[in-house]
C-alpha cells in the first residue's frame, strides 16, 4: 500500500507536469504567472472547497518541499513557505476557514499579497499544505505492546484530539487527500493498528477508512452543535426549553408512539437533543464490535 501511494505520487507529477508544462512556474522571488482567464473562474470555485483542488504537480512539489521548476536568481526571501503554511493554519484554528484569504495571511508575516503567491500558488496548494502540517505533527500514542481493541482506540482518540485543534479540517472533503509526507506518516503510523491480524492490505485499508470516517462524523456533528449555540445564543438545553411548550401543543404522542417514547428517554439521559460524548463512546464501541467479527473470521481462516 505504501509502495502504491508512492507510485501513485510519481504518477501524479508526471502527469500533471505534462498537462501543465506552462503553468505555475512561478517560485520564491519570481514574478507571478496567472492562469488563464478560461481557467480562473473554475479554479475560483473549488478553492478552498476540498482537498487537492489546486495544480497537482505544484502541490506535490510543495508538499515535498521540492525545488520549484523555474530558474534563475531572485531576491532574498522574508519568510519560507513552512512560515506561509504555519501562519494560514493559525488562522484558521482562530477564526475558521471562512476568514482564510491570501491576503490574510500576507497581512500576518507582513508580506504584500502579491508576494504571498511566489511562496505558494492560491489557496487551493495552501490548503492541502496546511492540512499535511497537521497530520504531519499531531501526536501519534506509542502503539507498541497495546492489544488490537487498544490500538484502534488510540488512533480514534489520536484524531479526535487533532480535530478538537483544529476544527476547521473536519470541514474540508479530502476524498482526494493531499499526498504529502504528513499524510504518509499518519497513514503509515495508524495502518499499524491493523498489522498482525490476519487481515488483507485492502481490509487494512478500509478498515482504517471506517474507523477514520466514524470520527470525523462526530467531529462535524460536534462542530455543528457548537455553531447552532454560538448563532442562536442558546444552549441545547435552552433551546429546548423554549420549543418544548410549543411542540406539545402540536405534536401528537398518540400518532408517533415510537418517537414520543425513545425521543423523551434519550432527551432525559442526555438533558439535550444530543450528547457528543454518549455518541462518541456508543459509536466507537460499535466500530470496535464490527472490526472484531472481520479480525475473527481471519483468525478463524489461518
Amino acid at each position: 500500500m505504501v509502495e502504491s501511494y508512492s507510485r501513485r505520487a510519481r504518477d501524479s507529477i508526471r502527469c500533471a507536469r505534462r498537462r501543465t508544462a506552462a503553468a505555475w512556474q512561478a517560485r520564491p522571488g519570481d514574478r507571478v504567472r496567472e492562469n488563464s482567464a478560461e481557467q480562473r473562474p473554475r479554479r475560483a470555485r473549488v478553492a478552498g472547497e476540498r482537498s487537492s483542488a489546486g495544480d497537482p504537480a505544484r502541490t506535490l512539489e510543495l508538499l515535498w518541499r521540492q525545488p520549484g521548476r523555474a530558474s534563475g536568481r531572485g531576491p532574498r526571501q522574508r519568510s519560507s513557505v513552512d512560515e506561509v503554511v504555519a501562519a494560514a493554519v493559525d488562522i484558521a484554528d482562530a477564526e475558521g476557514l471562512e476568514a482564510l484569504t491570501m491576503r490574510a495571511v500576507a497581512a500576518k508575516l507582513g508580506l504584500t499579497p502579491m508576494a504571498t503567491y511566489t511562496y505558494v500558488p492560491g489557496k487551493a496548494e495552501l490548503l492541502d499544505l496546511m492540512l499535511d502540517a497537521v497530520y504531519g505533527r499531531m501526536p501519534r500514542t506509542d502503539l507498541t505492546g497495546k492489544s488490537w481493541r487498544e490500538r484502534v482506540c488510540a488512533v480514534a482518540q489520536d484524531n479526535r484530539s487533532m480535530l478538537a485543534r483544529h476544527r476547521w479540517v473536519a470541514a474540508v472533503p479530502t476524498t482526494r487527500p493531499p499526498l504529502g509526507p504528513g499524510l504518509a506518516a499518519k497513514y503509515d503510523h495508524e495502518l499499524s493498528a491493523f498489522d498482525g491480524l490476519g487481515l488483507s492490505d485492502v481490509e487494512m485499508d478500509a478498515a482504517l477508512t471506517y474507523l477514520l470516517g466514524f470520527v470525523t462524523a462526530v467531529a462535524r456533528i460536534a462542530i455543528d452543535t457548537d455553531r447552532a449555540a454560538a448563532d442562536s445564543g442558546l444552549s441545547d438545553r435552552e433551546w429546548w426549553e423554549r420549543t418544548a411548550p410549543v411542540l406539545e401543543q402540536v405534536f401528537d404522542p398518540q400518532r408517533y408512539p415510537l418517537a414520543a417514547r425513545v425521543g423523551s428517554a434519550a432527551g432525559q439521559a442526555h438533558d439535550s437533543a444530543y450528547s457528543a460524548e454518549h455518541a462518541w463512546n456508543f459509536g466507537l464501541a460499535r466500530v470496535l464490535d464490527g472490526l472484531a467479527v472481520l479480525v475473527e473470521r481471519s483468525e478463524a481462516s489461518d
